[in-house]
C-alpha cells in the first residue's frame, strides 16, 4: 500500500512544548554552570510524533492547544513541517518550557517538565472535534500530558469515539489516563517499562516477565502493546505472539523524543501494512535514530532506512 492510499492520521498534541537542552560539564548544587552547547526544539509528545510521521512521508494532521509567546516561539520552530495540515487552537496562558540538562561528566540526563496552560471546555470540544474529523476512519494517535482543565477519561472517550467511526486509537499515557484508556481498548499501546511496572505495582527483571505481563493487559482486548526498554530495544506483544528485538548500536546523545518516534515508526508501517514484527523492528529503528541526536533533534528518514543496521529479533513464547 502506497502512503497516498493510507487512510487519514490525526495526531492530538493537547500540551505541546518548546524543548530547550543544554549540554553543560556538570551540574553542582548552589554554582553557576555554562552550557558548551544549548538547543531549542519543538516539542511535546503529540508534536513529536507528528514531526516523525510527517519524516517518514505520512500524511499527518496534527490538532494542537498553543498559548502566549512560548507557543509563537513553538509554531516558528516548526515553520511549515506540518504545514497545511496543523489546526492549532489557542488558550490563555504560555506553552509549555521543557528543560533538558546533558551532563558530560559523569554522563547523566537531567529533564524539568512544566504543567501547561489551562484548556477551556470550549477549546477542548473544538480541539477533540478536529482530531475526530482528521482521522475518521484512519488512526487517531492520543499521546503526552494532559494539562489543567482536562479530565483524565479524556483518551477513553475519544478512543472509544474513533472506534464508533471506524477508526484505530493509538495511546502512550501513563499513571489514572492510561488505566482510563485501557477500558476503551485501544488498537495499539505505547508504554515504557517503567510506566508498565508502575501500572501493574511489579518489578519486571527481563523480556519475559515484561512480556507476560502485557500479554496480561493484551488480553483485555487491545490489538497490540508495545513496551520500549531504552537501549535494550523493545517488546511487542500481538494476539498470537510476541517478541523482543533489541535496539541497533548508538551513541546516545538524548533519549528525549525516542519514545514518540517509535510511535511514529509503528504507526507508519501500520499504515503501510506492516507485519507486527517488522512494525517493531521498524519503530526501533526510528527511535535509535533519535537517541543519536542532541536536545529533541529527531531521525531522518535516510537514517531508517539505512540498510546496514543489524536488529536481532526473538520469538518469545508467550
Amino acid at each position: 500500500m502506497s502512503l497516498s492510499e493510507q487512510k487519514a492520521v490525526g495526531v492530538l498534541a493537547l500540551n505541546p512544548a518548546v524543548d530547550v537542552s543544554y549540554e553543560i560539564p556538570q551540574l553542582l548544587a548552589d554554582r553557576k554552570v555554562r552550557a558548551g552547547k544549548s538547543w531549542f526544539h519543538p516539542g511535546g509528545n503529540g508534536i513529536n510524533v507528528s514531526r516523525g510521521l510527517a519524516e517518514l512521508g505520512v500524511d499527518v494532521h496534527c490538532c494542537s492547544v498553543t498559548g502566549g509567546e512560548s507557543g509563537d516561539l513553538l509554531l516558528r520552530l516548526l515553520g511549515d513541517t506540518l504545514e497545511p495540515n496543523h489546526n492549532h487552537f489557542r488558550v490563555q496562558g504560555e506553552t509549555r518550557l521543557n528543560a533538558t540538562l546533558l551532563q558530560q561528566n559523569p554522563p547523566s540526563q537531567y529533564e524539568v517538565d512544566s504543567t501547561g496552560p489551562e484548556i477551556p471546555a470550549d477549546v477542548l470540544e473544538d480541539v477533540t472535534a478536529c482530531l475526530l474529523n482528521s482521522c475518521r476512519e484512519g488512526i487517531a494517535v492520543l499521546t503526552g500530558s494532559t494539562p489543567p482543565g482536562v479530565p483524565q477519561d479524556i483518551y477513553r472517550r475519544l478512543a472509544e469515539e474513533v472506534k464508533s467511526q471506524g477508526g484505530r486509537a493509538v495511546v502512550d499515557a501513563h499513571g489514572p489516563v492510561l488505566l482510563e484508556a485501557l477500558k476503551a481498548q485501544p488498537y495499539l499501546l505505547r508504554l515504557n517499562q517503567y510506566v508498565l511496572e508502575m501500572a501493574t505495582n511489579r518489578r519486571l527483571e527481563n523480556t519475559e516477565a515484561i512480556a507476560r505481563t502485557a500479554r496480561e493487559i493484551q488480553n483485555g482486548g487491545v490489538t497490540l502493546i508495545c513496551i520500549s526498554l531504552g537501549q535494550k530495544g523493545a517488546v511487542l506483544v500481538d494476539e498470537a505472539n510476541s517478541y523482543h528485538c533489541t535496539a541497533p548500536r548508538v551513541h546516545v546523545q538524548s533519549t528525549v523524543g525516542c519514545g514518540d518516534s517509535l510511535v511514529a515508526g509503528l504507526v507508519a508501517a501500520a499504515l503501510s501494512g506492516y507485519r507486527p514484527e517488522s512494525m517493531l523492528q521498524h519503530g526501533i529503528l526510528c527511535g535509535s535514530a533519535t537517541a543519536s541526536h542532541p536536545g529533541t533533534e529527531l531521525f531522518s528518514r535516510a537514517e531508517v532506512e539505512d540498510s546496514s543496521h543489524e536488529l536481532e529479533l526473538t520469538a518469545l513464547d508467550i
